[in-house]
C-alpha cells in the first residue's frame, strides 16, 4: 500500500476504543475503513528505528500505528514470538482492558524493546501499546480470526532530566564559588601575615609609614628575639624573666641617681 497525502494540519490521535472498536475490528472482519491510515507491517521483522519509515503518518506526530500479523511462538501455543534480529520486545505490567459504554471489547499490552537476547538484553526508550480484538462488532466476522491481527501503537520515550539535578548544579556552582572566594581569602590572609612580619622584623612598609610608626627595636634585635624564640617555650620564658630583672634593676639605678642629684646638699 503506497503511502497517503493527507491534508495539511492532519493529526492522528484516536482513542483506546477507537483503535480497537472501529480500525482493529474491520481490519480482522475484513470492513471497509473510510481512510486507509494505518498501514500493515511485520513488526518483528523490523526493528523499531525503521519502522517510522514506513508509517503513513507524518513525522511530526512522533506516533507511529501499525497492523501486524500475530506470529505464534508455538504451532500449539498462544503466546506470540516478539523476538526481532537485534532485539525483543519484552512485556511490562498487566493488560488493561478496552471497553466502550456497553462492554470490554479489547486488550491492551505494554511492551519495551530490548537489544541483545533475553535475559541479558539491554532497554531502550522505545515502546509498543499492542491491542487485540476480544468481541467483534460484527456478526459476520469468523472468531478464529480475532486474533490473526494486531493493532500497535510505537514511539519513543523522551527521557526527562529530574528538576533536582538543575538545582544540585547551582548548589554545585555556588559551593564552587565559596571555595574560590575561600582560596582568595586564604591567599590575602597569607599576603597579611607576610606583609606583619616585615612589619615585625622592621622592613620597611609598602604604604611609606613615618618613623614613629616603626617598632622601637632595630631588625638585628627582632631576628636575634626571633632566633632565642625558636628554641622552645621555656628558654625564652626565662630570658625573657632574666630581661625583666635587668631592666628593672637598671631603671631603680637610674632613679636613685636622679633622686641623690636632685637633693641639696647638707652644707648649703
Amino acid at each position: 500500500m503506497a503511502p497517503m497525502t493527507l491534508p495539511p494540519g492532519f493529526r492522528f490521535h484516536p482513542t483506546d476504543e477507537e483503535l480497537v472498536a472501529y480500525y482493529l475490528d474491520r481490519k480482522i472482519s475484513g470492513r471497509t475503513i473510510e481512510l486507509e491510515i494505518i498501514p500493515e507491517v511485520d513488526l518483528y521483522k523490523c526493528e523499531p528505528w525503521d519502522l517510522p519509515d514506513k508509517s503513513f503518518l507524518p513525522s511530526k506526530d512522533m506516533e507511529w500505528y501499525f497492523y501486524s500479523p500475530r506470529d505464534k511462538k508455538y504451532p500449539n501455543g498462544s503466546r506470540t514470538n516478539r523476538a526481532t534480529r537485534g532485539g525483543y520486545w519484552k512485556a511490562t505490567g498487566k493488560d488493561r482492558a478496552v471497553q466502550t459504554s456497553k462492554a470490554v471489547v479489547g486488550m491492551k499490552k505494554t511492551l519495551v524493546y530490548y537489544r541483545g537476547r533475553a535475559p541479558h538484553g539491554i532497554r531502550t526508550n522505545w515502546v509498543m501499546h499492542e491491542y487485540r480484538l476480544l468481541h467483534s462488532a460484527s456478526p459476520t466476522a469468523p472468531s478464529s480470526l480475532k486474533d490473526s491481527y494486531s493493532l500497535c501503537r510505537i514511539f519513543k520515550k523522551n527521557i526527562q532530566i529530574p528538576k533536582t539535578k538543575g538545582a544540585a548544579v547551582e548548589n554545585n556552582q555556588s559551593f564552587g564559588d565559596e571555595i574560590s572566594r575561600g582560596r582568595e581569602a586564604e591567599v590575602e590572609d597569607e599576603n597579611f601575615n607576610t606583609s606583619s612580619s616585615d612589619v615585625t622584623q622592621g622592613t620597611p612598609n609598602e604604604t611609606g609609614m613615618a618613623d614613629e610608626y616603626q617598632p622601637p627595636f632595630t631588625s638585628d634585635e627582632a631576628n636575634s628575639s626571633a632566633n632565642l624564640s625558636s628554641l622552645g617555650p621555656d628558654f625564652s620564658s626565662d630570658l625573657f624573666q632574666q630581661h625583666s630583672a635587668l631592666l628593672g634593676a637598671f631603671i631603680n639605678h637610674q632613679r636613685l641617681q636622679n633622686h641623690s642629684v636632685s637633693l641639696p646638699h647638707p652644707n648649703t
